[in-house]
């Protein structure tokens, strides 16, 4: 039985992982636009923010597109696929879970923000 929701799940999985990033790709959101030298002051302040992230999670799809909707370069980081971003996500942040979005403060201390509405909020308080 265990097998059986297993392989179900990842069926699942591989139909609806494409469908919903077509769609994310279809219907991305516009940048918003700012004078070349805040956006300048933006993207340094954005150097020491990493996203920890599934391709296909709808928690996400919904953090990228307020990155993309405020025009943020925040490093990407697939803990799905890459075991390296996996480890330092769980021994960093304590727990395999994303999103995640890892803050580097001006003392080099990490803080480790893992709900995807949380996130959003952070980065719309700084950077809209």
């Amino acid at each position: 039985m265990r097998l059986f929701f297993r392989l179900f799940f990842k069926t699942v999985r591989a139909i609806l992982g494409p469908i919903m990033l077509f769609g994310d790709w279809i219907t991305t959101p516009k940048g918003m636009q700012r004078p070349a030298e805040q956006q300048s002051l933006v993207d340094s302040e954005t150097k020491d923010l990493i996203i920890y992230e599934f391709r296909t999670c709808p928690f996400c799809i919904k953090t990228r597109r307020a990155i993309k909707r405020l025009s943020l370069n925040i490093e990407r980081r697939d803990t799905q696929h890459n075991p390296d971003h996996r480890q330092q996500l769980l021994e960093g942040g304590g727990q395999i879970k994303v999103p995640c979005l890892r803050i580097v403060d001006a003392q080099g201390a990490d803080t480790w923000m893992y709900e995807s509405d949380d996130i959003i909020q952070y980065l719309q308080e700084r950077f809209a």
